[in-house]
């Protein structure tokens, strides 16, 4: 299977770069030891092996999470140079990984990992520096944080869950299997129903 990221100029135009120009080595799956999405990974390796998101850094760089069957964080420049990676498979260590689903990242340079079937997600410096992490959530999927820096997340209780800058709480309720979500300016939420094939619309309510 061909492990690749793909570029998009302004224009949202994609040209397909034939694969006869890229080394068989960088297109083809990392050897983690792992051969089921979600599964045991054996051995974190390079890119790739079915990555899972990708964000940009107030730096300029790209932030790669690896994760149905790797368990790293990879970071490139925007020009697509690997700069660095971070990460290992595990339960319970910091920077310990076992699916990283997702990830967001602040102004401030703060990196949100959603470490899902860890049921937590870690926060690391733009270098990969471990700086803590959030509980009580059940196998988070995905995280966006709004310009009012509020944390929204979609976990797979399944629930949305809306959150501050500190990880605590401010509302959280029963939805649909989200597998992705996203924020718009006036807080209404837009989860990404994929078992139900269908995108819900939660509509904010006045204060």
């Amino acid at each position: 299977m061909d492990q690749r990221c793909a570029k998009y100029r302004p224009c949202c135009c994609y040209t397909a770069v034939p694969a006869s120009t890229i080394p068989a080595s960088s297109r083809l799956s990392s050897d983690t030891g792992c051969d089921e999405d979600g599964g045991r990974v054996l051995r974190a390796a390079g890119p790739f092996n079915k990555p899972t998101e990708m964000v940009p850094g107030p730096n300029g760089d790209l932030y790669v999470t690896d994760g149905y069957r790797n368990a790293r964080v990879h970071r490139f420049s925007a020009d697509g140079r690997l700069i660095s990676s971070w990460g290992e498979p595990g339960k319970k260590e910091p920077g310990e990984f076992h699916l990283p689903h997702s990830l967001w990242i602040d102004e401030q340079g703060t990196i949100y990992v959603c470490d899902r079937e860890n049921s937590r997600i870690q926060l690391f410096s733009l270098e990969g520096k471990y700086i803590g992490q959030w509980g009580d959530l059940d196998r988070p999927a995905d995280i966006y944080i709004d310009a009012n820096e509020t944390v929204y997340v979609s976990d797979l209780k399944p629930s949305v869950i809306i959150m501050d800058k500190k990880g605590n709480k401010i509302a959280r309720w029963e939805s649909p299997n989200g597998h992705g979500l996203w924020a718009d300016s006036r807080g209404n939420i837009y989860l990404a129903d994929v078992p139900g094939h269908a995108i819900h619309k939660y509509r904010r309510r006045p204060a």
